[in-house]
């Protein structure tokens, strides 16, 4: 196979949604709404807010609605939030959204679990709210998840994945989103099944939703692209994780797939500094430790550079190290990352 990359990849952002519904530590609405704007201000062209699912089920975003209303929209930014009904989508419409996410499983146990619903009887709910959502002039994704292994049922055949899909744009869904939602999914088996969907829907949009348990996220994604896909959902700092589906890791970082997207020169408009700020503020949160690599490897860089200026400033009391934090961090970061390429520089230069 020859591999050729694309140009250009369009990162959907959802750890405000798919990364803190798992989460048992609440987030403040007035944390989520700071964080959301930091995000809305990184060159990320789609966010989805929150979903609209009911509290009972998801009580880490139970606050969806007042979220929704005070997040600041950015006019190049698209705003999207998951609904699971009509009650939902009115909640969503109510707080803004420009795209309504749809949502149910290619294998029936997980769907029962997930939805409470057969998979035959999920079609009429999705049709309703995907009727409404385009009388209102929105876009509409729907995703699918367990395309590769069900935590219940174990391998998902292709064809089942196939008949829900065909019956997701018989009901007029723009964008189709196919998730590896207990990350076990290995190149050969994106391989199989991008073959199918490719030549099945050669026209249609097609985005693809991985997790990281096993760690094959970004090796998946390469796979991905080589088929043609340019569009990711991916979590800040790797956060995520679903509810009924045990054992799951949370979503591919925004951060490692920046760092492999820059590598291989494909172009996102993405500023990685304010997402290495935004997963901070994340972090400290949550008061946990993000599980991605990138961001905590960076993370200990700057914290390393940091520490050398201060030591610089204590030495030279004739001078003033007293910068504005945010400022003396962006020149922190700038500086390592300079330092980092000519390293790599000189490396490649010894080949």
């Amino acid at each position: 196979m020859i591999v050729r990359w694309p140009k250009q990849v369009q990162i959907k952002e959802v750890g405000p949604r798919d990364g803190l519904q798992n989460e048992t530590t609440w987030v403040e609405t007035d944390d989520k709404v700071a964080w959301i704007n930091m995000l809305s201000e990184s060159g990320i062209k789609e966010i989805e807010y929150s979903s609209f699912v009911h509290p009972r089920w998801i009580p880490a975003l139970k606050d969806a609605r007042e979220v929704g209303r005070r997040i600041n929209r950015n006019p190049d930014v698209t705003y999207s939030a998951l609904v699971p009904n009509e009650v939902g989508l009115e909640h969503a419409l109510e707080a803004g959204i420009d795209m309504a996410s749809v949502f149910m499983s290619a294998s029936e146990t997980h769907n029962r679990n997930n939805i409470n619903k057969s998979i035959t009887a999920t079609y009429p709910v999705i049709g309703n709210v995907v009727k409404t959502a385009k009388a209102e002039n929105k876009r509409v994704t729907g995703y699918v998840s367990t395309v590769f292994d069900c935590p219940f049922e174990g391998k998902v055949d292709i064809d089942a994945v196939l008949r829900v899909c065909d019956r997701l744009f018989d009901l007029g869904i723009d964008d189709l989103s196919l998730g590896d939602t207990i990350g076990t999914a290995v190149p050969s088996e994106v391989e199989a099944l991008l073959e199918a969907v490719t030549h099945r829907y050669p026209n249609k949009s097609i985005i693809m939703h991985f997790h990281d348990t096993r760690g094959m996220a970004i090796a998946n994604i390469m796979t991905a692209m080589n088929y043609g896909i340019t569009r990711f959902d991916s979590s800040l700092g790797g956060l995520g994780g679903c509810p009924y589906a045990p054992g799951a890791a949370g979503n591919v970082a925004t951060n490692d797939l920046l760092y492999l997207l820059q590598g291989l020169d494909v172009a996102t408009g993405v500023d990685d500094h304010i997402i290495q700020d935004a997963s901070s503020f994340i972090q400290a949160k949550l008061n946990k430790q993000l599980p991605s690599r990138s961001f905590n490897y960076l993370e200990s860089q700057l914290n390393q550079a940091n520490d050398h200026v201060q030591a610089a400033g204590a030495e030279m009391p004739n001078h003033s190290f007293e910068l504005v934090p945010q400022r003396k961090r962006e020149i922190i970061y700038v500086f390592l990352k300079n330092q980092l390429k000519n390293q790599y520089d000189k490396f490649r230069s010894k080949e």
